[in-house]
């Protein structure tokens, strides 16, 4: 292996990772709540597709981190095979158990899966590996995603899309430059949010120009003014600094909707305000803090292992729960809580799986042949 691409291991923040399985946690009880709502106005875990938006945030935090000062020993070509070794492991594991599932989950709102040829199924697939985008015309769920068969898929393809960013130019701006350039894209973003016919930032999982625009915008500030952060930002220590910001993220995630249908715009304030000022006051406390216990450290642990995996492979389960919600029209949470406690405990059991028998031994074998 070139020596330019040889780097050992920095010390992790574990109350970062213990924050992003938090998140992560979140977004599962989003999901399952989801389809219980009469519309995005009553969802009882309103906001947790910020979620989305706060990972972009600890993503871009977190490679400045690890890469910023190691340019000297590292050509983009190994910054590149790193994440791919990263990231596309659960990729592929998401994709393939999305296909398994897929004619399984044919209900009354997916009526038309049944008639989706296998040989369709299989391409969609070997394009979800890569995480290109699916054209609408490969649209096999009816969903209007570009990865029908794992709908999470998009926002590791925005992922992607900003790490190449960073590697190929933007990792060489001043710390100056990038404030600029992270205002810019803050000033986007909240015309975005209070612009939106929605009232929100939601979007970025249809191949259209539309979705595109939002994906982007919800990728570019998060993610660069997180870069920005590792920079300039120094420890401040906050005595239970993992508590509080997990009271903080679950707060503004689980926050209801603000201003209704008559005031859209209040709503969106409140989102780009979460964005562009919380969610890097969450991780600025985060990355300060020190886990207090031994107890703490090993659930800070837990929880960042089991974080991406549980993103990653969680909607695989969350579409045989939403077909059963559609094959029950009418069923309320109080109904559904059991099946939503199982599929929840699902998924945990799943992500865990994925952990230990796929994703560490697969990217132990990643590490080993692309040296």
């Amino acid at each position: 292996m070139n020596n330019k691409n040889k780097l050992g291991t920095k010390p992790h923040y574990q109350i970062l990772d213990g924050l992003r399985g938090v998140a992560a946690i979140i977004v599962v009880f989003f999901h399952l709540t989801e389809p219980l709502a009469s519309s995005r106005l009553t969802n009882v875990v309103n906001h947790g597709y910020l979620a989305v938006d706060f990972f972009f945030l600890l993503s871009g935090f977190v490679i400045g981190y690890a890469y910023d000062d190691r340019w000297d020993k590292l050509t983009i070509g190994g910054f590149l095979r790193r994440r791919f070794e990263r990231l596309q492991p659960l990729v592929v594991l998401g994709m393939t158990l999305g296909a398994i599932g897929f004619y399984f989950t044919d209900s009354a709102i997916w009526p038309l899966i049944h008639t989706v040829p296998v040989w369709k199924l299989i391409v969609v697939m070997l394009i979800g590996w890569t995480l290109l985008p699916v054209p609408l015309s490969m649209d096999i769920r009816g969903w209007f995603e570009m990865h029908p068969l794992n709908s999470v898929g998009w926002s590791l393809f925005f992922e992607y899309i900003a790490n190449i960013l960073y590697a190929l130019g933007i990792r060489k701006l001043s710390n100056k430059a990038l404030a600029v350039f992270v205002a810019l894209a803050g000033a986007v973003l909240l015309h975005l949010a209070l612009t939106s016919t929605n009232g929100d930032v939601t979007g970025g999982w249809t191949l259209n120009a539309e979705h595109m625009r939002v994906g982007i915008t919800r990728t570019i500030f998060p993610f660069f003014a997180g870069l920005l952060l590792s920079r300039v930002a120094r420890p401040v220590h906050i005595k239970n600094a993992f508590l509080w910001c997990s009271v903080l993220v679950a707060a503004v995630l689980v926050m209801p909707r603000i201003g209704g249908a008559e005031h859209l715009w209040m709503n969106g304030l409140y989102e780009a305000f979460c964005i562009i000022i919380v969610f890097p006051l969450i991780i600025y406390i985060g990355a300060g803090g020190v886990v207090r216990s031994q107890a703490e450290e090993k659930i800070c642990k837990f929880l960042g292992d089991l974080s991406y995996p549980l993103y990653m492979t969680h909607y695989v389960l969350v579409y045989f729960y939403v077909a059963w919600v559609s094959n029950h029209k009418g069923i309320t949470l109080g109904q559904a809580w059991p099946y939503a406690l199982l599929t929840f405990s699902g998924a945990m059991v799943l992500a865990y799986v994925s952990l230990k028998l796929y994703d560490e031994p697969v990217r132990a074998w990643l590490r080993k042949k692309l040296k």
